[in-house]
């Protein structure tokens, strides 16, 4: 369980780490924003749920060597600053952050019922795991946080994986197994609503 964890946390971090990097080179951000940017995608959702389940040390505290890879994937990224690469950029960023939701996630809400937490708890974990390095991405670059707008379905898409590996994991199946399922399930939802434009109703203002 814990290496289908670790390497579930690993592509995720990956996957959220481009994404910050991508959300940077779209808004010509210098080197120490591309950085800052796939720092923040990629801990900023685990570091509030350890926060809030009281997990010490914090996971990319106790894994340094993950800070030092997200370093590196932003000093390796370099050709993505292209002009004739942007508009590739403005298509591709969507895939990785799709990417990232989905295992964090399923990484997420497993990590929450290891502790103990009650499923409904542990699948909000999930979300936050999945959705809140995203919100401080959006919040340093000025914007209402895209899944606070009614655009594509976002959050949603992260709550319908968390249920998933709640259900597998009561009927006793292998936590790697769960965690797949999660997080495909949200990655196709969150694909599926990006290319059809799914989103949730909006609620009507009556004036007065």
């Amino acid at each position: 369980m814990e290496i289908a964890l670790s390497w579930a946390e690993i592509a995720g971090l990956i996957a959220f780490a481009v994404s910050g990097y991508l959300e940077a080179e779209r808004r010509g951000m210098d080197p120490i924003g591309h950085f800052a940017l796939a720092f923040v995608a990629a801990f900023g959702g685990g570091t509030l749920r350890d926060l809030l389940i009281d997990r010490r040390p914090l996971f990319w505290i106790e894994h340094h060597g993950w800070v030092v890879a997200v370093l590196a994937l932003s000093l390796l990224l370099p050709w993505l600053a292209r002009r004739r690469a942007r508009p590739w950029v403005e298509r591709a960023v969507q895939w990785p952050d799709a990417i990232g939701m989905g295992l964090f996630a399923a990484t997420g809400t497993a990590l929450a019922l290891d502790v103990g937490l009650p499923a409904l708890i542990a699948v909000i974990m999930g979300v936050i795991t999945a959705t809140f390095g995203g919100v401080i991405v959006d919040v340093l670059c000025n914007e209402v946080p895209r899944i606070f707008r009614r655009t594509e379905l976002h959050a949603t898409c992260a709550f319908a994986g968390g249920w998933v590996v709640v259900g597998l994991d009561a009927f006793g199946t292998p936590r790697s197994v769960a965690i797949g399922a999660g997080a495909a399930l949200a990655f196709g939802l969150r694909m599926a609503a990006v290319g059809r434009g799914w989103r949730l109703p909006a609620v009507e203002r009556r004036d007065p």
